[in-house]
């Protein structure tokens, strides 16, 4: 590693942390401006020849996300504006539906605490999403006349579908319909309902129904710790899926430190494109809705929430997403109907992953990124092996997913560092032969190149040796730390001390900072690693630097989940006890023996020193 590389490494990790830190620093609050005017129909002439006035046409969907002014507070619904509530239950979720715009006020997932009491068991209180908002979840957003102002009346009722219905000035009827199943039926899911709303003409006119827009809610971070990149809203094309993440919203950032980008947030950003299903996400939860005609545009929105009690001063932030459709205008007396699915609940892989239910790539909402092959390996290996010691720990389960999944991986790539290892170890022996050819040809760098090659022969040194086991394992490190910081199976499993894999392992508070023990274990782990790996000779900078970054490494992940750690503390105990054995064998391969000096005529000189007398 020469000197240029190196600083430019250190630079692009400062920017990085910095970036962080001025996103999440600088959060503000906006609210969408108010809805345009439609102007007055013009009359409409009659059969018998009299002129009428034609009803006013209905208010068209105003896209004010695309011409935001200036960022104002946004306004959460509180429960007393509710209205009338109904429940749709299963074993999994409770759906908490409002007669205000036929939509869906919040949703409970039975099987998901939201704390965790004292003693560090999960309390009473369950996961609640949307809860607080600004819409509730496939409410009409900017349709005056139909949205979350508007009472809709229940037409029927049972155990598992509800219907609502309401009419537009005696000429459009409207009805919503919801079914949840129970998750027993082939071809369904517990946390996905069934959603259909149905537009009727009463009139003997075509009725031309305007663009309008169904929310999915909001979605808020589950913690004062999380950064803005694990809140985020997307969609998929029908080829690719894209995500807006909550930072893209804040304004500052790194770049606007440095005078190179805006400070200001954005109200709103507005996406056309072809929505096969949209979602709005957090760390671990996420509502997606997959239309059966695909949507027009995504509109994502910054909310300001309040503060978490750990941080009063702290402004806190979600975001609310909208999903916009065209629909043909309805002929005389005729209707057409509007279908889609609704999954709202845990962001788990294995579920998400059933072809069989989801058949549009929603597992890809996982957010996984550029190293979604191995983050996908990684968590279904993990979760075979969850399942394999359930029975043996069931309170430790996942805890010991973690450990067993990083030995296979250790024991998989063990070939490549005992190469690895065993080249260190030449390169090593051979220095002080390196040292002496850089100052015998210190002024023949071509000689020195040459020389130099013929010594890694010589002695079986690969000088990217060491370089290998490193490529080939980072893309399953951070597979695995991608994988890690969304997976909801995770969230407050247990394992030794920690109360919650998915959260730092904090045992104690010492002048106010937490004290986390897995980080500092995985640190003394990387220290032991540096003293016993064979390192060549390096320049004092460099030195310095090596020393330093086991600290660096514990300093940026010491507030990162304790399932994280944990991975990096069982890879270096492992890797600890791997390069003991490796120091202690011989290497079997004995460097050739030097060529024979030549003579000015090619030919080999020979050897005339006698033997010596027995």
């Amino acid at each position: 590693m020469d000197k240029k590389n190196l600083t430019i490494g250190v630079v692009l990790l400062l920017a990085a942390l910095a970036s962080m830190y001025f996103s999440a620093k600088n959060a503000s609050q906006h609210t969408p401006p108010p809805p345009a005017v439609q102007p007055p129909a013009a009359p409409v002439a009659t059969g018998d020849g009299n002129v009428t006035p034609a009803p006013a046409a209905m208010p068209a969907y105003a896209d004010t996300a695309a011409r935001p002014t200036t960022p104002e507070i946004t306004a959460l619904v509180t429960d007393k504006a509710e209205g009338t509530v109904d429940h749709l239950v299963n074993s999994f979720v409770e759906l908490r539906l409002t007669n205000h715009g036929g939509g869906i006020s919040e949703v409970a997932l039975r099987k998901f605490a939201e704390t965790l009491d004292v003693d560090g068991k999960p309390a009473e209180q369950r996961v609640t999403l949307n809860r607080p908002r600004i819409n509730p979840v496939l409410a009409f957003v900017g349709l005056p006349g139909l949205d979350e102002q508007t009472a809709f009346e229940v037409v029927s009722r049972s155990a598992k579908e509800i219907v609502y219905r309401a009419v537009y000035e005696n000429r459009l009827e409207v009805t919503r319909r919801y079914f949840l199943p129970d998750g027993s039926e082939p071809g369904t899911d517990p946390y996905q309902l069934r959603h259909e709303t149905t537009f009727r003409n009463l009139t003997d006119q075509t009725l031309p129904l305007p663009r309008f827009a169904l929310s999915l809610g909001t979605a808020a971070p589950i913690s004062s710790t999380v950064y803005g990149q694990q809140v985020t809203s997307g969609y998929s094309d029908g080829k690719d899926q894209h995500f807006i993440e909550h930072t893209k919203l804040q304004g500052g950032g790194f770049l606007s430190f440095i005078g190179m980008g805006s400070r200001e947030p954005l109200p709103s950003i507005t996406t056309p494109a072809n929505i096969t299903w949209a979602s709005v996400s957090n760390q671990f939860f996420t509502t997606i809705l997959t239309p059966d005609t695909p949507g027009t545009t995504l509109i994502t929105r910054r909310v300001p929430l309040p503060a978490f009690a750990d941080a009063p001063n702290r402004p806190a932030s979600g975001l609310s997403t909208e999903t916009v459709f065209d629909v043909q205008p309805l002929p005389p007396h005729g209707e057409v109907r509007l279908g889609m699915d609704l999954y709202v609940g845990p962001k788990e892989y294995r579920r998400l992953a059933n072809g069989d239910i989801f058949k549009a790539d929603q597992d890809k909402v996982m957010n996984f990124g550029f190293f979604r092959f191995f983050s996908q390996i990684l968590l279904t290996l993990m979760t075979w092996v969850h399942g394999w010691m359930y029975s043996l720990s069931p309170a430790w389960a996942w805890g010991w997913a973690i450990v067993i999944t990083t030995l296979i991986l250790k024991i998989v790539f063990l070939p490549l560092t005992l190469a690895a290892s065993r080249s260190a170890k030449r390169m090593q022996k051979i220095q002080p032969e390196m040292q002496a050819l850089r100052e015998k040809f210190k002024d023949n760098p071509q000689k020195m190149q040459q020389a130099t090659m013929e010594l890694f022969k010589r002695h079986r040194v690969n000088p990217m040796g060491g370089c290998i086991p490193i490529l080939v394992t980072i893309p399953f490190f951070f597979g695995f730390f991608v994988m890690l910081r969304s997976a909801a199976e995770l969230r407050f499993e247990s394992f030794l001390w920690a109360s919650d894999l998915a959260s730092p392992d904090t045992v104690a508070r010492i002048f106010g900072l937490p004290l986390n023990i897995m980080p500092l274990l995985m640190g003394a782990t990387m220290i032991i690693q540096m003293r016993l790996t064979p390192m060549p000779s390096a320049d004092n900078a460099q030195a310095k630097i090596f020393k330093l970054m086991p600290w660096i490494f514990t300093l940026f992940c010491y507030n990162f989940s304790c399932a994280l750690a944990l991975y990096s503390a069982v890879n270096g105990i492992f890797t600890i006890g791997q390069q003991l054995v490796i120091n202690r064998m011989k290497d079997p391969v004995e460097p050739a023996p030097a060529a024979a000096p030549e003579t000015k005529s090619g030919r080999p000189v020979k050897n005339v020193t006698p033997r010596k007398k027995r």
